[in-house]
């Protein structure tokens, strides 16, 4: 019997500063037996240039016009020949073991689970990753996983999953409208056409944060609009399956979540969400902040308070530059 090919399909936009390490975590793999799908969106940092000097037998390299992500990934799929889907974004970085675990254990489950793994933020070096168990961490169904996802428990990191093809295929292509937290819709109907996610230990990835151009450092107009388009098919996906109180709960949760970050960018977007949250049942999560924060919330409203503190940044920013 063949060893299952792994197809790794990396999209890449001016991430010239990290790619090399991003297909390096790739090569020290121990499961050997993977292809690499680069799709180099447009790039106009020598990212193109300097991915060629990599190439090797094992890493197939196509460029297409500006796109964005969603496009990129799509493009790579169309082009994998795997059995099994990394999806690997150029700025983050796989453990030597990441696969190898995740494929030993969906080898001893029935046809239709994905695998999900550890993952850490990390800012300069991934030495400094810090890997903090999470209430995702451990085997749950597809509606177990999203309901305690959204509910606080963990969020959806995309290279932490290792896909089973047949399962990619079911939950349909990535939604090429989105840029801002695209991976929540897909993410959320490859689980949705899954058995469920099976944890696995040791499985690790690291997940660079801080990127200013990083999509989601992103407050432009479309960028927001493309998160709660994003959140409203995933929503929506999630009741489609089981529409009950916890599931509603869940995704009111998440929803708040969303308006709080969204506001004073997107007021108008925020009003819709609130509607979607009172007819979901409501939500009572507060706004976390310090101290004076929660002061200026109780005395004047959260939305006050929030644009407070956004000026605040703001001016902070601007001394420090």
């Amino acid at each position: 019997m063949s060893t299952p090919l792994v197809s790794v399909l990396i999209p890449c936009y001016n991430a010239a500063p990290w790619l090399e390490a991003a297909i390096a975590s790739v090569r020290a793999q121990t499961w050997r037996s993977y292809e690499i799908i680069f799709v180099d969106d447009g790039s106009t940092d020598g990212s193109a240039e300097l991915v060629a000097r990599l190439a090797g037998p094992d890493l197939k390299i196509v460029h297409q016009s500006n796109a964005g992500q969603c496009a990129a990934f799509n493009h790579a799929l169309r082009l994998a020949q795997g059995d099994y889907l990394e999806y690997l974004d150029a700025d983050d970085l796989l453990a030597p073991e990441k696969i190898s675990v995740q494929m030993r254990r969906l080898g001893t489950l029935p046809e239709g689970w994905v695998a999900a793994g550890e993952w850490a933020r990390f800012y300069h070096s991934p030495q400094d990753a810090v890997f903090q168990p999470e209430p995702v961490w451990q085997d749950l169904s597809p509606v177990d996983w999203l309901v305690t996802s959204w509910s606080g428990g963990g969020m959806m990191h995309g290279s932490s999953w290792l896909v089973p093809r047949s399962v990619a295929a079911a939950a349909g292509p990535w939604n090429e409208r989105l840029s801002l937290i695209n991976d929540f819709d897909y993410f959320t109907r490859v689980l949705l056409n899954s058995q469920g996610a099976a944890f696995c230990p040791g499985a690790r990835t690291f997940y660079r944060s801080s990127l200013g151009s990083s999509l989601s450092q992103s407050t432009s107009r479309p960028a927001w609009e493309s998160a709660f388009l994003s959140t409203q098919l995933g929503t929506e996906a999630l009741l489609a399956r089981e529409n009950s109180p916890r599931t509603r709960q869940a995704s009111a949760i998440n929803l708040q979540r969303l308006a709080y970050s969204a506001y004073p960018f997107a007021p108008d977007l925020v009003t819709q969400a609130e509607q979607r949250i009172r007819e979901l049942g409501g939500c009572d999560l507060a706004l976390g902040g310090g101290r004076v924060f929660q002061l200026i919330r109780h005395i004047c409203g959260w939305k006050f308070a929030r644009r407070a503190q956004v000026i605040g940044r703001r001016l902070v920013r601007r001394r420090s530059s």
